[in-house]
């Protein structure tokens, strides 16, 4: 598989997208994913650049989250923007991190960030509860390069 079209399936798209929507419910923290086929610099680099090129930096809460998959590279990152990472353990990210890499060593990549997206939204509403009149500062679409 070294599509990114090929990846998931329409069908499966929307229901990570409505993973999104329930994950964004209780915290005010946002959460997007970007699929792409490879990277041509280290994951965690072009994890950064997409990062910023989506404009997630931009949150009022700098509580942005991306989830990076480079599909041929096999690689994916959770990225954690600053008013994130100021606040949460050095280790926040590895129990969503290892959710996600044993449903992909499965090949089950839906299941993976669907149950990813998720557990970093409970994760999430720890240290960024949603607050009455929040609002979805950023799509919940999935973006592709």
């Amino acid at each position: 598989m070294s599509k990114v079209e090929d990846f998931l399936t329409s069908i499966e798209e929307q229901e990570i997208i409505e993973a999104i929507r329930i994950a964004e419910k209780n915290t005010s923290g946002e959460i997007r994913i970007h699929i792409e086929r490879n990277s041509k610099i280290e994951a965690f680099e072009r994890a950064m650049e997409v990062f910023h090129y989506l404009k997630m930096d931009n949150t009022k809460l700098q509580n942005g989250v991306l989830i990076y998959i480079a599909v041929d590279d096999r690689t994916f990152v959770i990225y954690g923007d600053k008013g994130i990472n100021d606040v949460v353990p050095t280790n926040f990210w590895d129990a969503t991190k290892d959710v996600m890499q044993s449903h992909f060593k499965a090949n089950r990549f839906k299941q993976g960030l669907i149950e990813g997206v998720l557990q970093a939204g409970q994760q999430l509403e720890e240290h960024f509860p949603w607050i009455h009149g929040d609002t979805n500062e950023l799509p919940n679409e999935i973006s592709k390069g």
